[in-house]
């Protein structure tokens, strides 16, 4: 902005700021969309280190784009799961799906918080710092009764190795690198992540009937319009939507 107008942006009338801000938001040429919300920012960090009081300038609000999270299906789940050879990396796609969990919580999940008497799993210290329990099921207990008698961990339920061969947490890295080589052995083309798994969890506990408040609970949500956000995704209703064209070609 200094160098467009020659001359200390904190010097410039409101109209001048509201014009260079509606260049760079209407540009093609800026290096990236992110590009209009840098330069917001950092005119209020400007503004309020100066001490300066609101400024008679109206910064404008950035939309953020509301894009649907991608959600695999009942039959892509799974193939994901039957994809890796290892016992331990099927575990570690069935908790993110199995459960919801995050990324992070999946990784901090220690030997003490896995309940196989009452079936449950204690994510400790979600978003926001809160913990809460969330059921493991048959299939998940069975899976890691298996993995706790053949691989016995160490503090975490699942450990990786430093350099030196000393054990430690799992990493990030870890964990997607599990995930996609088994997106590419199952064969899906869509592009899957550890919250991909979260997403298809909560899309399809509501298709299964889960109604909106225990979802809310089960995925650790501080503000019930997040989990509102899979009501667009999850097929409910009597009716499910489909295509005119199966109506103007029905089957035989």
């Amino acid at each position: 902005m200094a160098l467009h107008f020659r001359c200390n942006p904190l010097d410039l009338e409101e109209d001048q700021v509201l014009d260079y801000l509606h260049l760079v938001k209407t540009q093609s040429r800026t290096p990236s969309e992110s590009y209009f919300k840098h330069t917001v920012y950092g005119l209020r960090f400007a503004y309020r280190a100066m001490g300066m009081p609101q400024k008679q300038v109206f910064l404008p609000k950035m939309k953020l784009p509301k894009k649907l999270p991608v959600v695999l299906s009942q039959q892509e789940v799974r193939r994901l799961l039957r994809a890796p050879a290892l016992l331990r990396h099927r575990l570690i796609l069935g908790l993110l799906y199995g459960c919801g969990l995050r990324r992070h919580e999946l990784l901090n999940i220690k030997l003490a918080d896995v309940d196989l008497d009452r079936s449950q799993l204690h994510v400790r210290e979600g978003k926001g710092r809160k913990d809460r329990y969330v059921p493991l099921g048959g299939h998940l207990m069975r899976g890691l009764r298996a993995y706790l008698q053949a691989e016995p961990p160490y503090v975490w339920l699942f450990n990786g190795k430093t350099n030196t061969g000393q054990l430690q947490q799992f990493s990030e890295t870890g964990v997607q690198w599990v995930i996609t080589q088994a997106v590419k052995r199952a064969g899906i083309q869509k592009r899957v992540t550890s919250h991909t798994l979260r997403h298809t969890y909560a899309t399809h506990l509501l298709e299964m009937g889960m109604d909106i408040m225990t979802l809310k609970d089960l995925l650790g949500h501080v503000d019930i319009h997040t989990t509102l956000m899979y009501l667009h995704i999850a097929q409910l209703g009597r009716d499910k939507a489909f295509s005119p064209l199966d109506r103007l070609y029905p089957k035989s």
